[in-house]
């Protein structure tokens, strides 16, 4: 179980909404691989994927915020329900404006998981701004919780996690399974 005893960190989750995730180094473990062909090629967590589902599924908004563009974010987002992706994005702060305004949610509504300095400016505004152990120390000051798994290696899916347990939904996201 996931569940934090720290009441300042799960009061910053009970109030989000919308989940915002930078790829490499979160969602992956941030080395980038290539095949014979010189095309990028990524893996991903599948125990993230579930996590992610579940999250939605309880109604939450999901998008993802990459300073890199691969074909692979794009279909993994898809095959996610990830509404919102900005990809390509060397201010990631200017992205997330644009997703304030398309969602129509304030700051302190989401939360973030970034993991080296380009994420700092959207760190510094979310309501939960999340990072992972090989962060630089930069990236861990701004953050208000760090994982213990590794990115690309379960921390999406712990987060998610603190997010169905701050708002009392781990029960009925495992409703399903327990049928």
């Amino acid at each position: 179980m996931t569940m934090s005893s720290d009441p300042a960190l799960l009061e910053r989750a009970r109030q989000i909404r919308l989940l915002a995730l930078d790829v490499d180094g979160i969602l992956t473990d941030g080395r980038l691989y290539f095949d014979s062909e010189g095309r990028e090629i990524k893996a991903f967590h599948v125990a993230d994927g579930l996590g992610l589902n579940a999250l939605r599924k309880a109604g939450f908004t999901l998008a993802i915020i990459t300073g890199r563009a691969s074909r692979m974010v794009t279909d993994r987002a898809a095959s996610l329900g990830i509404e919102h992706v900005y990809q390509g994005q060397d201010d990631k702060g200017t992205a997330l404006q644009d997703l304030l305004k398309q969602t129509g949610l304030a700051a302190e509504q989401l939360a973030y998981a970034g993991d080296d300095w380009i994420d700092l400016p959207v760190l510094q505004r979310v309501g939960l701004a999340v990072t992972v152990p090989h962060a630089p120390a930069e990236v861990k000051a701004a953050a208000h919780w760090i994982t213990t798994r590794a990115g690309g290696a379960g921390a999406v899916r712990e987060l998610c996690e603190l997010l169905l347990d701050a708002q009392d939904l781990r029960a009925a996201t495992l409703a399903p399974f327990l049928q």
